[in-house]
C-alpha cells in the first residue's frame, strides 16, 4: 500500500497558484529589457579594413557619389578602334609588384572604369588595334585623393622592377606637369618578343598615367596590343582629355 498522502484540496489549489505566479515572473524576466533600454542585439562579424597600400579600394556608404560616363575620356574617331566599354575595376587597374594601385581604403566614396580600344590615325580598319587604355575613376571624402597619390608614389619607389611572364619588367616612375592638381606618369620596360614568344632583342614599354582633380583621382593604363609597346602620344592626350572630362563633370 503507497504511503503517499494527497494534499487537502485547498492547499492544493493554492500552491498550484504560486507556481503559477512564479512561472510569469520568469517568463518576463527572460524576454523584455529593462523600460528605456535598446533591444540587445548581436553585432554581425565583420573583415577588418585599414588604409594601407595594399588595400583594395571600399566605397564608404556615407557619401554615395554616381559616376557618369560623360566623366570618361572619348577617343576622337580617327583614333577610335571600338567604342568605350565598362569594366570592372579590378580588372582595370595595373598591377606591379603587388597591389599599388588599389590603395583607396575607407575614404573612396566611387570606383568605376571603362576601357577604350585605339588605332593609329589613317589604318584601314582592317589592321588589328594598336592598344588599349584602361580608365580607373575614384572619388574621395575629405583629403583622401591626395593621401592615395601619395601613398602610390611610395609603393611605386619600392618597386624598381618585378617579374611579368618570364620577363623582368622594370619600372621608372616621374611628375606629370600641368595634368590636373597633380599627376604621376610611370613607364613600364620590358624585353621585346615576337608573336610566338622569342626575344627580338629589343625593348617594349607601355605607361601609367595618374592625376589628381580635387577630390578624385584617374588612372589611365596603356597596354599595347598582344604585349607590344603602347603609344605615348596617344596616352598623352588621353590623359589632357580626361582630366578635361573631369573639370567639366565636376563643374
Amino acid at each position: 500500500m503507497s504511503r503517499y498522502t494527497p494534499l487537502p484540496m485547498a492547499r492544493t489549489r493554492r500552491a498550484l497558484a504560486l507556481l503559477g505566479t512564479v512561472a510569469l515572473a520568469a517568463a518576463c524576466t527572460a524576454t523584455e529589457d529593462p523600460p528605456g533600454s535598446a533591444p540587445a542585439t548581436t553585432a554581425p562579424a565583420t573583415a577588418s579594413a585599414s588604409a594601407s597600400p595594399t588595400d583594395a579600394p571600399s566605397p564608404s556608404a556615407s557619401t554615395p557619389v554616381t559616376i557618369p560616363t560623360s566623366a570618361f575620356v572619348e577617343l576622337p574617331a580617327e583614333l577610335r578602334k571600338s567604342p568605350r566599354r565598362t569594366t570592372p575595376v579590378e580588372e582595370a587597374l595595373p598591377k606591379l609588384c603587388d597591389n599599388e594601385f588599389g590603395t583607396g581604403g575607407r575614404q573612396v566614396t566611387a570606383s568605376a572604369a571603362m576601357t577604350v580600344t585605339y588605332q593609329k590615325a589613317g589604318e584601314p580598319s582592317s589592321n588589328v588595334p594598336q592598344g588599349m587604355i584602361h580608365q580607373t575613376i575614384f572619388t574621395f571624402d575629405g583629403d583622401g585623393a591626395s593621401g592615395y597619390l601619395g601613398r602610390l608614389r611610395t609603393a611605386v619607389q619600392a618597386c624598381p622592377s618585378y617579374d611579368q611572364s618570364g620577363n623582368r619588367v622594370t619600372v621608372k616612375s616621374q611628375a606629370l606637369p600641368g595634368v590636373g592638381d597633380e599627376a604621376l606618369l610611370l613607364t613600364r620596360t620590358w624585353p621585346e618578343t615576337s608573336l610566338n614568344g622569342e626575344r627580338t632583342g629589343g625593348t617594349a614599354s607601355s605607361q601609367i598615367a595618374v592625376a589628381r582633380v580635387d577630390s578624385t583621382v584617374t588612372v589611365f593604363d596603356d597596354q599595347g596590343w598582344e604585349g607590344a609597346s603602347g603609344n605615348p602620344a596617344i596616352l598623352d592626350r588621353v590623359v589632357r582629355d580626361g582630366v578635361r572630362a573631369i573639370d567639366a563633370w565636376q563643374g
